[in-house]
């Protein structure tokens, strides 16, 4: 690398470490971290705080005057091409002509249709020297929640397992209470913190009654999505009772049945949104119909955390991203089995191991033949 390449390198991998921050805080929109350099000092620094909220271009210009710093001729660095459409906030490629940046970095094109590459193409016929690249797939990865919701047109789904060393993810009565380890839960309520829903059957929250919650660290509850095609969740359930206080969606099987139906204006009663959707003669519910709904309301990333019969749903509609397993020693000797280790149609290529403990997780890229 040249000199300046090595510090385009440092300053966008400091916009990488700033975007990083949003996590969890600013979905539907991307993560974005910016610097603003000149002659090798930092003139500003900002990233995208809150949805809604100033972008991370915006927050650096903001931090430069309150330094008192002239900007013009300065180099920007910005972790996404800057944006180029008004929604929340006026299009960032206007601020940064005015500012009479003489350079821009980015690191990558949003791919957002309504962006992609036309800021960066704006920036050059006004005579901003672009350049775009570097540090392009770590950039990407950072939020490749937004560039797959972009991409697929639906939301980011993860797939969340916890199972024993002899593979089992609950006993035979479908509980599943505590197989992991307390710091490997505490990893769990961090990565619901980091999507923007969490799903599970109605046969889990049957037989663990759980509450979906982020818990033990610090982080927004997501929104709490239940696939329940035969209407069986209880309305004492935790969820149900809880309804009013945390966002939760209930998909099932549309239905005329008078019974279902009071049932239905029931949990709605108590806070709960009921969608009923075309489903199967087993009503189940097609996962890309799920999907869908969910992508209306700007929904760019699922957490599936159970059963089995969801995990193989999922899986069955190529619609499952990544797959976190955590793995425990302990056994149950019989019980429902996990997500099968061999499986001609789906190809995993692990992408971390972490140890909590004597539990492990893997982390693993999910691909479909």
């Amino acid at each position: 690398m040249t000199t300046l390449e090595t510090q385009d390198a440092e300053y966008m991998r400091a916009c990488l470490t700033l975007a990083a921050k949003g996590r969890g805080l600013v979905s539907p929109n991307p993560m974005v971290g910016a610097v603003i350099v000149r002659d090798g000092r930092v003139l500003g620094t900002g990233f995208h705080r809150q949805f809604g909220g100033n972008h991370a271009e915006v927050n650096a210009v903001l931090d430069a005057r309150r330094r008192g710093e002239v900007l013009e001729g300065a180099t920007l660095y910005v972790s996404l091409e800057p944006c180029f459409h008004e929604g929340k906030t006026p299009p960032c490629v206007d601020l940064i002509i005015a500012q009479k940046f003489s350079r821009v970095v980015a690191a990558v094109k949003d791919p957002n249709t309504l962006v992609n590459g036309k800021s960066i193409r704006r920036l050059r016929a006004a005579g901003v020297r672009c350049e775009v690249g570097r540090c392009r797939n770590e950039a990407i990865q950072l939020n490749e929640q937004f560039f797959a919701w972009c991409r697929h047109k639906r939301p980011f789904v993860a797939l969340k397992t916890a199972q024993t060393s002899d593979g089992f993810i609950a006993k035979a009565d479908g509980s599943s209470q505590w197989i992991t380890n307390a710091e490997s839960r505490k990893k769990v309520h961090a990565l619901r913190a980091s999507f923007d829903a969490i799903l599970v059957g109605a046969g889990t929250v049957i037989a663990d009654d759980p509450l979906l919650t982020v818990r033990s660290v610090k982080g927004s509850n997501p929104l709490r999505v239940l696939l329940d095609g035969r209407l069986r969740v209880p309305l004492d359930a935790v969820l149900v009772t809880t309804a009013g206080e945390t966002g939760t969606i209930v998909y099932t099987a549309r239905t005329r049945d008078v019974e279902k139906l009071e049932k239905i204006s029931l949990l709605e009663s108590k806070g709960v949104v009921v969608v009923q959707l075309r489903a199967g003669a087993n009503k189940k519910i097609p996962v890309c119909d799920i999907l869908a709904d969910l992508a209306e309301q700007q929904i760019i990333s699922v957490l599936v955390e159970g059963g089995a019969d969801v995990y193989r749903g999922f899986l069955r509609a190529k619609a499952a991203d990544i797959l976190y397993q955590f793995t425990s020693p302990s056994q149950f000797g019989t019980g429902i089995s996990g997500i099968a280790a061999r499986d001609d149609s789906i190809r995993r290529r692990l992408r971390s191991r972490v140890k909590f403990g004597r539990d492990t997780m893997d982390e693993y890229t999910l691909t479909y033949v």
